[in-house]
């Protein structure tokens, strides 16, 4: 693969497993930064298809938007292979240790803090809810807000399952992801992007159905 941009995306698949059960996933990887140097967001199910879209540029840090285990099976990985951090929000380290046991993230993600990368700032958003430290990452001059599993075209990410809360993510999206610009572009952890603009108006009918 040959890096496009200041955004490159890798469609990984693998198995999502929490709470005795486990689902087949297509994660999205993304990749940002520019020719010489990129962060990588979420090194999911297959560190070698990872690395081989970064392309030979330095990655400055492998940052993970939450622990499920279909987010962060590869990190330890990829982060070996390339010489680069593992960032997390401590929040996460419960479902980290799920997967990861043996090995700690080496550095905490803060709410605020900024990351710098190929002269692109991503701001840290934590947005619990879907887990309990999700953090989204977002890019003012790309008008980009990358989200994890927090939002997605159509809706909030689940919230049915162990550590998550439905009204944490309400308020999250509410009032930090929906404060974002309109047309600011939503790149999730799965499927299809979304933009802000067109998530905002369906809040209300979210809260009313529930989770």
């Amino acid at each position: 693969m040959t890096p496009s941009g200041p955004v490159d995306h890798v469609v990984t698949s693998g198995t999502f497993s929490l709470d005795g059960g486990t689902w087949d996933v297509d994660n999205n990887v993304w990749i940002v930064g520019n020719a010489d140097e990129v962060v990588v967001i979420d090194a999911a199910h297959d560190e070698l298809a990872i690395e081989r879209a970064v392309g030979g540029r330095r990655v400055v840090a492998v940052v993970c938007t939450h622990a499920h285990d279909d987010h962060v099976n590869r990190a330890p990985a990829l982060a070996d292979r390339v010489s680069a951090p593992i960032l997390l929000n401590p929040a996460e380290r419960q479902l980290w240790e799920m997967t990861h046991p043996n090995r700690a993230p080496d550095r905490e993600l803060a709410d605020g803090e900024v990351l710098t990368v190929g002269g692109i700032d991503l701001r840290v958003i934590t947005t619990p809810g879907h887990s309990p430290g999700s953090t989204c990452l977002y890019a003012p001059e790309l008008g980009t807000v990358f989200t994890g599993d927090t939002l997605f075209q159509g809706g909030p990410g689940a919230t049915g399952r162990s550590f998550s809360s439905f009204e944490e993510i309400i308020d999250s999206i509410r009032e930090k992801l929906l404060a974002l610009p309109g047309d600011t572009l939503v790149r999730t952890g799965h499927g299809d992007s979304t933009k802000i603009g067109d998530e905002a108006p369906h809040l209300e009918e979210w809260i009313a159905r529930g989770h």
